[in-house]
């Protein structure tokens, strides 16, 4: 049976709790959330049937809101716009649930366990994807979709920016039309802003941070041109893959181990940086490597050690004694003294450089070999900070695997003798061995920055080393 409320039952005892709230400067939390409930317009149109009556009930609540967001108990300030704040926030100037500093522990473990979600290079994403790319070119005919302005935007707030970003929201569909007020940040926009960064490959904070804001204003016309491109790059690999392999998604800086089209396991990874850039390849792996001497690379040598070592040695130090490599004439020729060595000569530049087994060995305890002619392969990491971040460009080329335990227990189904156990006994002991799998599994390595998957969710990801002919508009964030 619905109940009849009157004004002065319902909406005027709410008012009446909002305005106490308010003007006395007792914003607690259960006030603030009460006001919340009245802004998202449900609890008036249910008590409040005169429309008269409810557009100035309406009225009232955003006045009080305007004295609850300015004043603040115990300040006395207001907490004015100013042109550089949107990028602050880290700053905690409220008690509010929705004003909280944002948690990034939750942004680490995020980033470093990806949900497994669907194959990137499914055969079944290409229908999707299509579907995708007309509905994008529909959007760039209406004209794409504006500017959302550079301001400080997380649930609670009210801004004349909320709207430009709802408006966005609705246009690719991670919002629906029609909920809640144009200008409040609510539960219905916070849900769809994490929506949008699960999309393109952000932390699902709901926070519009600079990245997330970035990613929003790249245009229509660009992301149609992304999925174009990314269209012939997908159709071109979605037809070569096998029933088990490896995928490396170099711009997501993810691996997948696919097997019968599905996700086995999914590992976060940091791929080569913008001038050391992870190659594009196919091949098979073979062979793994368990606690393996470095064999640095001639990027390494030429662009780390080279002048660390001459920047040392002016300050009376040597950078192999610091790092522990070793370094040889020749591959399989002697053993060169560290403090003989003349850092300003030709020579160094044609040196072997090795770094035996150990804590401080960058593969850390195990490698995945696949021939290739760049020299690159996956490894493990001594190092596992970078994982929890959002940009992991940061490698010479090779690609360092999050929880490359699972990856490798996978890898070595079918391979006598070897279980999880057996690998992890392996990090434990510090053993050196070089193990043949006993059937090689092919990986591809890819450059994907835009795909549909079967769920109808259209993703994209930063164009990384700026391969998609958008400029820089897809690579800002």
């Amino acid at each position: 049976m619905e109940r009849n409320f009157d004004f002065g039952t319902g909406a005027s005892s709410l008012l009446t709790i909002c305005a106490y709230a308010t003007l006395s400067g007792q914003t607690s939390k259960f006030a603030r959330r009460l006001l919340f409930i009245v802004l998202n317009g449900s609890c008036f149109v249910n008590c409040v049937r005169n429309p008269a009556v409810l557009a100035g009930c309406k009225s009232i609540v955003f006045l009080l809101v305007a004295g609850l967001l300015i004043v603040q108990p115990g300040q006395g300030q207001a907490l004015a716009y100013d042109g550089e704040e949107w990028m602050n926030f880290d700053s905690s100037s409220s008690s509010a649930d929705w004003e909280q500093p944002f948690d990034r522990s939750f942004a680490k473990q995020w980033e470093n366990n990806p949900r497994r979600g669907y194959p990137t290079l499914s055969k079944k994403n290409i229908i999707p994807l299509k579907a995708a790319i007309r509905r994008y070119a529909s959007i760039v005919a209406r004209g794409g979709w504006k500017p959302v302005p550079k301001y400080k935007l997380r649930i609670g707030n009210n801004h004349i920016s909320v709207a430009y970003l709802r408006r966005r929201l609705e246009i690719t569909g991670d919002l629906r039309q029609g909920r809640g007020h144009r200008k409040i940040f609510d539960s219905y926009v916070d849900q769809a802003v994490k929506r949008f960064q699960i999309r393109h490959g952000l932390t699902p904070s709901g926070i519009v941070d600079k990245r997330t804001l970035a990613a929003l204003n790249v245009p229509a016309s660009a992301r149609l041109r992304q999925l174009r491109t990314n269209l012939v790059r997908l159709q071109a690999l979605a037809n070569a893959t096998a029933d088990r392999y490896v995928t490396v998604n170099i711009p997501a800086a993810q691996i997948e181990a696919v097997e019968n089209d599905v996700v086995v396991s999914r590992h976060s990874g940091v791929v080569g940086k913008l001038d050391r850039k992870t190659p594009v390849l196919r091949s098979k792996i073979f062979q793994i490597k368990f606690n393996p001497i470095w064999t640095l690379p001639p990027t390494v040598i030429e662009k780390d050690i080279i002048p660390k070592g001459r920047e040392m040695r002016r300050n009376g130090r040597n950078v192999l004694n610091r790092y522990g490599i070793d370094a040889y004439k020749t591959y399989g020729g002697r053993k060169l003294d560290p403090n003989s060595i003349d850092w300003n000569s030709q020579a160094v530049k044609k040196y072997v450089y090795r770094q035996p087994p150990g804590k401080d060995n960058p593969l850390g305890f195990v490698k995945i070999d696949f021939h290739n002619k760049y020299a690159v392969y996956l490894h493990d990491t001594p190092s596992k900070t970078l994982f929890g971040r959002n940009f992991r460009a940061a490698s010479s080329g090779c690609v360092r695997v999050q929880n490359i335990q699972q990856l490798i227990a996978w890898l070595m189904i079918g391979t006598d003798g070897w279980d999880r156990g057996r690998i992890d006994m392996m990090k434990q002991t510090g053993e050196s061995l070089n193990v043949k799998l006993k059937k090689k599994t092919p990986i591809y390595m890819v450059y994907v920055t835009g795909w549909a998957s079967v769920d109808g969710m259209v993703h994209f990801r930063r164009d990384l080393y700026r391969r998609d002919g958008v400029e820089l508009t897809a690579s800002a964030y």
